[in-house]
């Protein structure tokens, strides 16, 4: 997973928490709003809800790709370095098994 990844992901949700302030603000001000005022602040929300939307989307399939090339990664170094990967699989082992037969 590189850096450039975890940065476009934030920026992403950054963005989508924008866009859902904006339609919040629209939906205080149409409110109030009767006639044409009114259609157009929910034309406004529905077009600030379609990019949030988008957004979250995009997020998502961020994740999905950072996830995937995390997974791909631990899978390599696993099948690089069987004897270390059961090593540190005995050793998390080993605590779990201390910390549990304490209680």
């Amino acid at each position: 997973m590189s850096k450039n990844h975890y940065l476009d992901t934030e920026e992403l949700v950054t963005d989508a928490k924008v866009v859902l302030e904006d339609v919040e603000a629209i939906l205080e001000e149409a409110a109030g709003a009767t006639g044409e005022r009114a259609q157009a602040l929910r034309a406004r929300a529905s077009e600030a809800l379609g990019r949030a939307k988008q957004r979250m989307q995009d997020a998502q399939t961020a994740v999905a790709a950072n996830t995937k090339a995390a997974a791909r990664a631990a899978d390599d170094l696993v099948h690089e370095h069987p004897w270390g990967a059961i090593g540190v699989a005995a050793g998390v082992g080993f605590l779990v098994g201390l910390l549990v037969s304490r209680r």
